[in-house]
């Protein structure tokens, strides 16, 4: 015989709605979940990483192919033509990219040890420039009067500047040795104090934009009447607040320092032969090469081409990303 269960009555009264608190969320989770949409900016990243890694350990993929890249290897080419025996430049399993005419060298290790002449010069000149213009910025905006406009002529000053023939005249007339460097690592210094120096009034320009309208700022306002001095609002207050236009400009003006690189290399005045540069592969690659070797050229082109582009698609998406009327 079952045994009756006595069931609590159970209060169907409709309570009042529970509301859930809403989650602020900061400009960099609001950019990090529009760029995780983005699948032209992943792929670009990706890309971009990829190349960055290549060029960092470019010594173990060239001693995984055993190829020098420095090396010629006469025994590659034809003897009566000093091109490269076999179809397409003379690709094989042991050279993926073919070989250069008349040295033999090979192209994949070349092209990779370029990336890191390319990388290093656009990533120290960009470096140089970011500081400089946040600096310089962030003065002329913040400070006024007759110091921000001094700066703000010499932005203008600059800017007028007719960089690439000064490149070239610097370069070309630097000693052998001097500031206690010589050959090649003279040259890079030279190339990334040029670039960078030049090029810092162009990111100084947007930061002094912001600060000029951050300045009015109700923060700005209540730091100062906390006591706090020019240089702890410029570097506490108002500094956080351009990382994001910051990072945007960097990512845009590095692919700008690659063409500018590899444009001096392509004119005679980058790093000298036989150190790599995707520049001088195509400077080398114009004086008749392609003609009848054109996978010398395309191989070091599309090398820049797809480098440049996976570095201007990122930026745009993160500019896109950090822009506060983005829908997000």
């Amino acid at each position: 015989m079952a045994v009756p269960v006595q069931v609590e009555p159970t209060d169907l009264t409709p309570g009042p709605p529970v509301v859930k608190p809403v989650a602020g969320r900061s400009l960099w989770r609001i950019a990090w979940s529009r760029l995780r949409r983005d699948k032209v900016a992943l792929a670009s990243a990706a890309f971009v990483v990829l190349v960055v890694l290549i060029a960092i350990f470019a010594p173990v993929l060239t001693s995984i192919v055993g190829v020098n890249p420095d090396e010629p290897n006469y025994g590659l080419l034809d003897p009566n033509t000093a091109l490269p025996a076999g179809s397409f430049g003379g690709m094989s399993s042991h050279h993926p990219f073919g070989v250069e005419p008349l040295s033999g060298r090979d192209v994949f290790a070349r092209v990779i040890y370029g990336a890191r002449i390319s990388l290093l010069v656009a990533s120290l000149a960009t470096l140089l420039s970011v500081v400089l213009g946040t600096v310089m910025g962030l003065i002329s905006g913040y400070v006024g009067g007759w110091v921000g406009g001094l700066i703000a002529r010499l932005m203008d000053l600059l800017l007028a500047f007719p960089l690439l023939l000064f490149a070239i005249a610097i370069v070309a007339v630097i000693p052998d040795s001097a500031f206690g460097l010589n050959g090649n690592t003279l040259r890079l210094f030279i190339l990334v104090f040029i670039i960078g120096f030049f090029s810092w009034p162009y990111i100084g320009r947007i930061v002094r934009g912001q600060v000029l309208s951050l300045k009015e700022k109700d923060f700005v306002a209540a730091a100062r009447g906390t006591g706090a001095g020019s240089v702890r609002i410029m570097a506490q207050e108002l500094l956080p607040n351009l990382v994001a236009p910051i990072l945007v400009y960097t990512t845009l003006l590095i692919p700008t320092n690659i063409l500018f690189e590899a444009a001096l290399s392509y004119l005679g005045v980058g790093v000298k032969p036989p150190t790599s540069s995707w520049g001088d592969m195509l400077s080398t690659a114009a004086g008749g090469l392609f003609r009848v070797d054109p996978t010398f050229m395309v191989v070091p082109g599309v090398a820049i081409f797809l480098t440049v582009l996976a570095f201007n698609l990122l930026g745009d998406a993160l500019r896109d990303a950090f822009d506060p009327r983005g829908g997000g």
